[in-house]
């Protein structure tokens, strides 16, 4: 079971780090719009619908990666004060009631406003030539898969922690520098130390 959890945390991980990507062209095409705006006034007809398509595409797609995390935010004055058991069972209860519901509405929903998209050959309508959108269209029913995926295993940590009233292991991939470097040094004190405990008994010998 804990190989199964992981393995959908490392899926979302992994298209959220793809479309986290997302935050660099963003950056590129708002300060090249700027600059060309501003400095040689000369606007470009694609930056907008460029940014918020790459600002849509990022929002949706990083959603179940930071859900894999347990990173969004939460009123957490009380529910950090309750056992792991109680935190399960209000979990499990919000997932069953407004969590599923909404997925399967944005799936179902999101499927035929993609489809219709497609159909239309749909593009923007903000600037005379603007860029097809049917592409991003499609990536809503697409997170909403993967939002329904990474809510079942959510589901299945909140069953584990009520039963063993402890929370099972996530999929972490992000190190804080601090630790690192007091990792590193705990590392190199122990080198140092075995060193010279080494070269006080080659000195003993001698």
């Amino acid at each position: 079971m804990q190989r199964l959890l992981i393995g959908i945390d490392l899926l979302s991980t992994w298209v959220g780090k793809l479309f986290s990507w997302c935050i660099l062209l963003l950056t590129f095409v708002v300060t090249y719009e700027v600059f060309m705006r501003y400095v040689l006034s000369q606007p470009t007809a694609w930056a907008y619908d460029t940014s918020y398509i790459l600002y849509g595409s990022l929002f949706l797609m990083c959603g179940p990666y930071l859900l894999s995390r347990n990173g969004h935010v939460r009123g957490d004055f009380l529910y950090r004060l309750w056992a792991p058991r109680r935190q399960a069972l209000i979990d499990l209860v919000l997932y069953i009631i407004f969590y599923f519901p909404g997925v399967l509405a944005l799936i179902y929903s999101g499927y035929f406003f993609a489809e219709m998209s497609w159909r239309m050959n749909e593009h923007s309508s903000f600037t005379p030539d603007g860029p097809p959108i049917y592409p991003y269209k499609a990536l809503i029913p697409i997170v909403g898969v993967l939002l329904l995926l990474q809510g079942l295993v959510e589901v299945a940590r909140c069953v584990i922690c009520m039963r063993t009233g402890t929370w099972p292991q996530r999929l972490h991939d992000v190190v804080e520098l601090e630790e690192m470097m007091l990792e590193q040094h705990a590392v190199q004190d122990q080198d140092d130390r075995f060193a010279h405990e080494h070269a006080e008994q080659g000195g003993g010998v001698r």
